[in-house]
């Protein structure tokens, strides 16, 4: 008997309007930068347009690169059986349940399958997850065991765009290029102040900056702290509910540096920031089974 193969998470008409409006502000903060700020007379005549166009672009490319993994990534879908499987027995014997521990498997009454360790159902995409942080409608996926990885990248470098972004912006209005440049901008006095079009949209840009910028610091801040706690985002919510004593013994399981690895990968370090699989051949992707292992 088996298991059926893991797919994508189920999709919904809020995520994909996120995913539409992500698309949408990426786009508009590129055009603004290329087209408001960079190909103006004063930077279109210096070093620093080709320079900003390039590094910016090149954050922009991994930023949907990592958006785009997390998206279609399988975050860690528990396999359904080809077959129904008979929970008669444990659900009969109750008292049995009530004994299980955290790290046990547990059964999903509406996957109607087993469910291994730390797993939890979602209600949006009608599946069970491995290492379930939450349902982010921004990619229109869970975070899971299998792409966290590439939501925090995604996270990481749209902040480092959104300060990208707000740093030419008001480099453009505190330190005019003719300033640094002389000879480079004549004629055009006070770069972008005096066209109102210009105006307008590094003020949108500067707005949706800080927006997101904020949006995705607190994010990306609360999923490493997730990460070196060992604590997800259900479970986090749940233990609060716990006594202290329960709490401390999810806290110290392991060491911070091999939990981020758990995560990023066993790689080095610079291979964190980057939208692959950077695990020694070895690793792998995990097989995962429907059934726990059971001594019967």
């Amino acid at each position: 008997m088996g298991a059926a193969g893991p797919g994508r998470c189920g999709r919904d008409p809020c995520g994909a309007l996120c995913l539409l409006l992500t698309y949408l502000s990426v786009g508009y903060a590129d055009y603004v930068i290329l087209t408001h700020i960079l190909l103006q007379p004063g930077f279109r005549g210096s070093l620093w347009c080709p320079f900003h166009a390039v590094m910016f672009n090149l954050i922009v490319l991994l930023l949907l690169a990592c958006h785009t993994r997390a998206v279609f990534a399988d975050p860690g879908m528990v396999p359904l059986p080809d077959t129904a499987i008979d929970f008669s027995d444990l659900r009969s014997n109750t008292p049995h349940k009530s004994e299980r521990s955290n790290e046990d498997w547990t059964v999903c009454n509406r996957c109607e399958t087993y469910r291994p360790p730390r797993a939890h159902h979602c209600r949006i995409c009608h599946r069970c997850i491995r290492r379930m942080d939450h349902h982010c409608p921004w990619i229109n996926n869970c975070v899971g065991e299998l792409n966290q990885k590439y939501f925090i990248q995604f996270l990481f470098y749209t902040g480092l765009a959104s300060l990208y972004a707000m740093g030419l912006v008001l480099t453009t209005w505190l330190w005019p290029v003719d300033r640094s440049f002389p000879g480079k901008m004549e004629g055009v006095a006070g770069g972008i102040s005096n066209n109102h079009v210009q105006m307008a949209h590094c003020i949108v840009l500067l707005v949706e900056s800080i927006l997101f910028g904020v949006f995705v610091t607190v994010i990306f801040y609360d999923q490493v702290v997730s990460i070196i706690t060992d604590e997800t985002l259900i479970e986090q919510l749940r233990n609060r509910l716990l006594k202290e004593a329960r709490r401390e013994v999810a806290h110290t399981r392991k060491p911070k540096i091999a939990l981020l690895r758990e995560v990023f990968g066993r790689g080095f370090v610079i291979c964190w920031f980057f939208p692959c699989n950077c695990s020694p051949p070895s690793g792998g992707a995990p097989a995962y089974s429907y059934l726990p292992n059971y001594d019967v």
